[in-house]
C-alpha cells in the first residue's frame, strides 16, 4: 500500500485527499497543510516511487494509468473514504482525471493546480522532447532541465528547487516505468476533455505556466462547473510560488459548496471502481 499521512483526524470534517505531481512527494503540500486542516481530514499520499512509496513497484516493467489510480484506491478503501474532496498539482490532475472516470461519484469537488488537459502542440512537444532526451540523458538532468522550462523566472526559485529536490529521490529504474505512461497519456486527456464534469472544479494556473495555462483556460471556459483562477506571477507550481493566495482561493471555492458538508452516504451507495 502506497505510504499516507493524516492530518487532522476530526471525524466531523470532510476528507481532503491531496495527489501530488510526477518527481514530487507529500512534501509537495508542506505549505497547503496547516490551513486545510483547519476545515478538512487531510490525506496525502506519496505515489508509488516517489517519497516513501518506494516499494510499490518493484516488480512491475511498466506502469498504466489503471495501475496508479488502483493504488491511490486501495489507501481510499482501506481508509473507508467513499467521497472526498481532491486536490492535485500537474501530472497528479491527469491522475485525478483518471480516477473520476474508474470512480464515478468518489470526487466531490476538485482543485487542479497546474493542471493538465488537452495534448496540444506545445504540450505534445514538451512531451516528444522528453521521451527525446530521456535516451541520452541522465533523469536528473532530464528533471533539472525541465524545471528551468516550466519554471524559468527568478520568482519560481523556491518551487524550482523544492521540485528538483524531491524529484532526486526517484530511482532511475522507477523514472523508466513511469515514462511508459505516455502510451496512454493523450488518449486520457482527450477522453476526460470530451466528458461531462459531474463535480465542481476549481483550476488553479500560475500566469507564468507558458506550457500548460492555455488549454486549462479552454478547459474552464467549455466547462459550466468548471472555474479557473490565475495567480499573478506564478509559474507552474503556483502553490508553492505564492501559497496564500492560493491557499485562500482554494479554500474559499471549497467551502462555498453545498457538496462538502453533511452529505451523509445512502446504505448501498458505496462507489466502486469501474475496472
Amino acid at each position: 500500500m502506497l505510504h499516507y499521512k493524516i492530518i487532522n483526524q476530526d471525524s466531523r470534517l470532510p476528507w481532503a485527499v491531496f495527489i501530488h505531481g510526477a518527481g514530487g512527494s507529500i512534501e509537495t503540500w508542506k505549505y497547503q497543510t496547516d490551513a486545510y486542516q483547519e476545515h478538512f481530514r487531510v490525506l496525502l499520499l506519496d505515489l508509488r516511487d516517489h517519497g516513501k512509496s518506494q516499494s510499490e513497484g518493484k516488480n512491475e516493467n511498466s506502469y498504466t494509468f489503471e495501475l496508479i489510480s488502483s493504488d491511490i484506491l486501495e489507501v481510499l478503501f482501506h481508509l473507508g473514504i467513499q467521497r472526498a474532496v481532491f486536490i492535485s498539482l500537474s501530472f497528479g490532475s491527469v491522475l485525478l482525471q483518471d480516477l473520476s472516470m474508474r470512480a464515478p461519484g468518489m470526487v466531490r469537488a476538485a482543485v487542479m493546480a497546474g493542471a493538465i488537459f488537452r495534448g496540444n502542440v506545445p504540450i505534445r512537444l514538451f512531451v516528444a522532447a522528453a521521451r527525446l532526451f530521456n535516451v541520452f540523458l541522465p533523469y536528473r538532468m532530464m528533471y533539472s532541465m525541465f524545471s528551468y522550462l516550466l519554471m524559468p523566472k527568478d520568482s519560481h526559485q523556491r518551487s524550482r528547487r523544492i521540485y528538483r529536490l524531491q524529484a532526486r529521490k526517484i530511482d532511475p529504474e522507477a523514472y523508466l516505468r513511469w515514462v511508459t505512461l505516455y502510451d496512454e497519456f493523450f488518449r486520457l486527456l482527450t477522453r476526460f476533455w470530451n466528458q461531462q464534469i459531474e463535480f465542481p472544479v476549481m483550476v488553479v494556473m500560475g500566469s507564468d505556466d507558458y506550457v500548460f495555462l492555455k488549454t486549462a483556460r479552454e478547459f474552464a471556459s467549455k466547462n459550466r462547473r468548471v472555474m479557473i483562477h490565475e495567480i499573478d506571477g506564478a509559474g507552474h507550481i503556483c502553490n508553492i510560488d505564492d501559497p496564500k493566495e492560493f491557499n485562500q482561493i482554494s479554500l474559499k471555492f471549497l467551502r462555498s459548496s453545498d457538496l462538502l458538508f453533511n452529505v451523509p452516504v445512502e446504505p448501498g451507495s458505496e462507489i466502486k471502481p469501474e475496472y
